[in-house]
């Protein structure tokens, strides 16, 4: 009988017709027709302004706006108010007014009367003061759950039109292969696959079924930044994959270059990367926005340009449509003009695709509406509701001798480390709060929104015949681990440090040994914090930082059962001490309900489900690892990627596939029944991968090609199907798409080194080219109850 058919992403499966974009169209006639009208009366000054981007606090005096400021600074108008929220401090209600205001300016008193596009980060919600923050990417990459990222995407929606703003600076797509870089957190993680289904639900989610109520998503950092890689067929096959999948099948217009480069050239004036492989071989036909201060770095950190007017005029040239924050390079192009370097063509077709982006955001409407009417609350009860499920499915279970969940017999508890009680444990990079803290040297109010630590978890919900005794025992570092990196020239990170510790008392090391050797049970809440982790951010290593590893062997020299509860935004080198642990949970950086998801798993409130969206590793090498190449089998990592335990456990079995295939065929089928066996109700993440059986295949050893999350009861079992078109193997060689026939060996498993089920398939055939590239990305997923 039929329960349940999840279709994650239903996309044409058929070779049988012709490949075509799936993209919509950027614009129409009739936009186009209102464009070119209002760029026929443009000045040069008022077509550049469109181009350029500037902080609101350029035009704010004693932290109010400056009508004056405004006058002096944008008389010609402006494209963009860029990052507009998240370095003030203003509540909901005002900061729309504020908007308002500034609209208001630009459109009575400009000569076109053109809106700005306000625009924010996102990744982990509206980073605003006030705002729902949920987990970090990293963290909602391990929940493997597109259907929760479009929720929270679309709470994000809501309120960013509240406020008035438009557009976002995320979802960021980057495929991450190091924990040594410092923006993994960021990331989904280091699979292709993956970060397309999340992404595209990310998207979906932001912008809604009409840009003119949605948010406009920017896909970045166009592509590859983060790695070393320098392979062709990798860079198509695996990094440019979620930029692709978003433009085809998410209809995402705005898509921001890396600061790294391409085959030595700044990505941001890369002709080939964002003319060549965006809009040529994608199709791409949006804006491109750079990242902030990308053209004048070309100069100023790159030494590619001769001065501020050559990066600018290499940048347009390239395809980069947009200059953000500030406007240093596009306000030299008039003289680029007359010494020949940019036309006005060129000029001309960037500021018609800004105009057209507005034009489809409402801005350029008869009477554009500007927020939401009303007193705004950033925060509702729903939005919470939204982070506890997030921060509860992102946390991954990695180790557990039976231990947890903690038992009935257990009555007294020992919570120490440097995490337990401070809510600089909860929050990633790109949060409203990291932000104004980083960037701005600013404070934030840890009650708004309410940031809840873990001891408020636990004490909130343990049991009354249940002690617990608090210690911090150490700090995060003793020195100040991280460094600034780039040219930031300040001593932000010591401020930041300063205002993390401020509220907190000394660790007392001494104590905190003592209330372990009496406790029943150690909860040693370790790991980073947003000084130690983020943009601007680097640590020498990935072991815990400062002396919490000296910490952590003494808590455990007592004998006592010690449970690590790890926060950050990377891996942390376990290797030293993880045999010794009784569990190990993976919290990440897990947002506002943080405390409240990690005490409900360690009490048994919540049967964990999460999975590792990255590979664990064993030792600090800092090469990159993807379990697309196969583990070393005599160098295993420490946790493989997708590995994630429960409290139940499941049983795989009845593993039957299509007998044959075609490389022209529209799908074949594969299908097995999964079985809770345990005694508790839980989720699995059932994940399937194939790998090549012909020794000289060019196709990686073996890579993911679907997944699903199925929700069982107690006994209750279900048949999991997938339905897989051949084009999901294609392989980029010698400048083609193609599907080459031979024999595949398709596995399930509950982690890429746990593989339960697998079965071989012989797809015969020719080899199909694909004429317009991949068009086909995701297998389709039904699930019947048995």
């Amino acid at each position: 009988m039929i329960i349940n058919i999840l279709l994650l992403f239903i996309v044409s499966c058929s070779s049988k017709m012709p490949h075509k974009p799936l993209a919509i169209s950027f614009s129409t006639k009739e936009i186009d027709k209102k464009v070119e009208k209002l760029m026929s009366t443009m000045s040069l000054d008022e077509k550049l302004a469109q181009l350029e981007g500037i902080r609101p606090q350029d035009v704010m005096e004693n932290n109010k706006l400056s009508i004056e400021k405004c006058r002096e600074l944008i008389p010609h108008g402006i494209g963009h108010f860029c990052q507009f929220s998240s370095g003030l401090t203003k509540s909901p209600n005002e900061l729309r007014d504020f908007v308002r205001a500034i609209q208001n300016y630009l459109i009575s008193e400009t000569p076109l009367g053109i809106p700005a596009i306000f625009h924010e980060e996102a990744i982990t919600g509206f980073a605003t003061q006030g705002a729902t923050t949920f987990p970090q990417q990293i963290g909602m990459g391990c929940t493997w759950n597109p259907e929760l990222i479009q929720k929270n995407t679309n709470s994000t929606r809501l309120n960013m039109r509240a406020a008035g703003a438009t557009f976002a600076l995320s979802p960021m797509l980057d495929i991450s292969r190091t924990a040594h870089w410092e923006r993994l957190e960021e990331s989904y993680g280091e699979d292709p696959y993956l970060t397309s289904v999340l992404g595209l639900a990310f998207a979906k989610g932001l912008q809604g079924d009409d840009l003119r109520t949605g948010v406009a998503a920017t896909v970045k950092h166009f592509v590859g930044y983060g790695t070393q890689n320098s392979n062709e067929k990798e860079l198509y096959e695996d990094y440019l994959m979620p930029h692709e999948v978003l433009i085809k099948h998410g209809h995402v217009k705005s898509v921001m270059p890396s600061y790294g480069k391409y085959k030595g050239t700044a990505v941001v004036t890369s002709k080939e990367m964002l003319t060549a492989i965006l809009r040529e071989d994608v199709g791409f036909d949006g804006i491109v926005v750079s990242d902030y201060g990308a053209i004048n770095l070309t100069y100023k950190g790159h030494k590619q340009a001769e001065t501020p007017m050559h990066a600018g005029a290499m940048a347009l040239n390239a395809g980069t449509d947009i200059e953000l924050p500030h406007p240093k390079c596009f306000p030299l192009l008039p003289e680029a003009i007359k010494q020949g370097l940019i036309s006005m063509e060129t000029i001309n077709d960037a500021v018609r695709r800004s105009l057209i982006m507005k034009t489809k955001l409402g801005l350029l409407d008869d009477n554009p509406k500007i927020g939401v009417d009303g007193n705004l609350d950033f925060d509702p009860p729903e939005n919470r509701k939204l982070a506890y499920q997030s921060a509860a499915q992102s946390i991954v279970l990695l180790k557990n001798n039976g231990i947890l969940p903690i038992k009935s017999n257990i009555k007294n508890i020992a919570v120490v480390g440097p995490n337990a009680a401070s809510v600089y444990g909860l929050l990633g990079d790109y949060t409203y709060q990291s932000m104004i803290s980083f960037w701005w040297s600013k404070p934030f109010d840890k009650n708004n929104p309410k940031l809840v630590t873990l001891l408020e978890g636990l004490e909130s919900k343990i049991d009354k015949n249940t002690t617990i005794t608090y210690e911090r025992g150490c700090d995060w570092s003793a020195e100040l681990e991280t460094k600034i990196i780039s040219d930031l020239g300040d001593d932000r990170l010591s401020k930041l440090k300063m205002m993390a510790i401020k509220d907190q008392p000394q660790p007392d090391l001494n104590n905190a040994l003592r209330i372990a050797k009496e406790s029943d049970v150690i909860i040693a809440a370790l790991g980073e914090n947003i000084y130690l982790c983020g943009e601007g951010r680097k640590r020498s290593g990935i072991k815990l930082p400062g002396e919490q590893e000296l910490f952590i062997q003494q808590l455990l020299a007592t004998g006592k059962p010690v449970v690590l509860v790890l926060f950050g935004g990377r891996q942390q080198l376990l290797s030293n001490f993880e045999d010794k642990c009784a569990a190990i949970v993976q919290a990440w950086f897990p947002g506002e309900e943080g405390g409240n998801a990690i005490a409900d798993i360690l009490l048994g409130n919540v049967n964990p489900s999460g999975k590792l969206s990255v590979t664990y590793p064993k030792s600090e090498s800092k090469q990159e690892i993807n379990y697309k190449n196969g583990y070393n089998k005599n160098d295993m990592p420490q946790y493989a990627f997708g590995h994630g335990l429960s409290y139940t456990t499941f049983k795989y079995d009845n593993f039957e596939i299509d007998a044959s295939a075609n490389t022209n065929q529209e799908s074949f089928k594969l299908t097995f029944n999964l079985k809770n066996t345990g005694s508790l109700d839980g989720t699995e993440i059932v994940q399937l991968y194939v790998s090549p059986e012909d020794k000289n295949s060019t196709m990686k050893p073996i890579q993911l090609i679907g997944f699903q999350r199925v929700e069982l009861k107690v006994k209750e079992s279900k048949k999991v199907i997938f339905i897989i078109s051949p084009d999901l193997l294609a392989q980029y060689k010698n400048k083609e798409w193609i599907v080459e026939p031979g024999l595949f060996k398709f596995k399930v498993g509950a982690s890429v080194s746990d593989i339960k089920l697998n079965g071989g398939l012989n797809i015969k055939g020719g080899t199909k080219i694909l004429q317009n590239g991949r068009q086909v990305f995701f297998s389709l997923n039904e699930q019947l109850k048995i």
